[in-house]
């Protein structure tokens, strides 16, 4: 008689899984908001709108962080990827005006590595305690065959709430008004698959030093979660529109926020890219325009304030040891633009 064979033997331990949500409810506890209802191990997490709200209405945002797990993975250091993941999601969030509430993790694998995956969701609940949402539930799914030797693959969902009246999209920007910029904490989770082939290609040491640190903790840096900031300046600034610099960089990002008969004036000399930007740059060989349709160039979350507003918006974020920047100004364009690029003007950009 054939020995039975188990769901063990096929490649997904049970047990492992049930050992893995003992050990990541102490870290769950510490998100959790007044208005979650339900702990780990149901079927749904259940969350209240909370009270304050007259008429809400519901924000969304789910994301992954790319192959910026690749590179975490191929060097050992995933102790900021979850970060990375909520921030992805969080701050797409933030660009309707809404508070982040509630976090789902969606952890996929071959062969579940109980302590790797701990690791990773406790960084994920430390990203929902910088957030101030709650991490209300997940996924872990060991799929044999699907990924290979220690490969895995994470996804992220959030959902937040806005008041109807005030959400950031029912704003118009208009000419005259402000750009102000929130620094980003190195390459946030985009333009990695260009970062990688530079790394293969153009690098002999990618442990060597930058600016006093390995060059790799450069690339890694957890993406910077802009919520608790952003929300306080919310209730002081008349906030017209905001962009999350993400893949395709300031110049596919920042149209998004933008009616079409606007043009966003960038002032190059307002800022200096941080030094990794200037690595990548001189490594790649490529132009300043690729440069800022690729990367965010140290620029994480972008602004529409009146002008008047320019001085409250620096000054309360500098209480949040963020050193905002005037980025340069919306104008009138004489054409509604067809491409996005057509919205952005690099005003000192020197011709290539």
């Amino acid at each position: 008689m054939n020995k039975p064979i188990t769901y063990k033997d096929s490649g997904v331990d049970i047990d492992a899984g049930n050992e893995l949500i003992e050990r990541i409810k102490p870290a769950t506890r510490r998100t959790m908001r007044p208005e979650v209802l339900t702990g780990l191990g149901g079927f749904g997490g259940l969350c209240e709108i909370p009270p304050q709200y007259q008429h809400p209405v519901l924000v969304s945002g789910t994301d992954g962080v790319g192959t910026k797990l690749k590179l975490a993975l191929e060097y050992d250091k995933l102790s900021g990827i979850g970060i990375d993941l909520v921030a992805m999601c969080v701050n797409d969030v933030l660009t309707a005006g809404a508070e982040p509430l509630f976090f789902l993790d969606y952890y996929a694998c071959g062969q579940l590595d109980v302590d790797r995956a701990q690791a990773v969701i406790e960084s994920i609940a430390r990203g929902c305690e910088y957030a101030g949402c709650a991490l209300v539930g997940g996924e872990t799914a060991e799929m044999p065959g699907m990924y290979q030797d220690k490969d895995f693959d994470l996804a992220g969902f959030c959902v937040g709430v806005a008041e109807k009246s005030q959400l950031l999209t029912h704003k118009t920007p208009e000419p005259g008004d402000a750009l102000i910029a929130l620094p980003s904490s190195g390459p946030h989770a985009n333009g990695f698959s260009l970062i990688r082939k530079i790394l293969a290609e153009r690098t002999d040491n990618p442990l060597a030093f930058l600016e006093g640190k390995p060059l790799i903790d450069h690339l890694l840096a957890p993406t910077r979660i802009y919520a608790k900031p952003f929300l306080s300046l919310l209730k002081a600034v008349d906030i017209r529109g905001v962009a999350h610099i993400t893949g395709g960089g300031l110049t596919e990002n920042i149209p998004r926020m933008l009616p079409p008969d606007l043009v966003a004036w960038i002032d190059e000399s307002a800022w200096q890219w941080p030094p990794i930007f200037q690595w990548l740059q001189s490594q790649a060989g490529i132009s300043n325009l690729d440069m800022y349709r690729t990367f965010n160039c140290g620029i994480g979350l972008v602004l529409v304030v009146p002008a008047a507003a320019v001085e409250t918006t620096c000054s309360l974020m500098e209480t949040f040891a963020i050193q905002a920047i005037k980025l340069g100004e919306l104008r009138k364009s004489p054409a509604p633009a067809q491409q996005a690029e057509q919205q952005v003007v690099y005003s000192t950009l020197e011709a290539d």
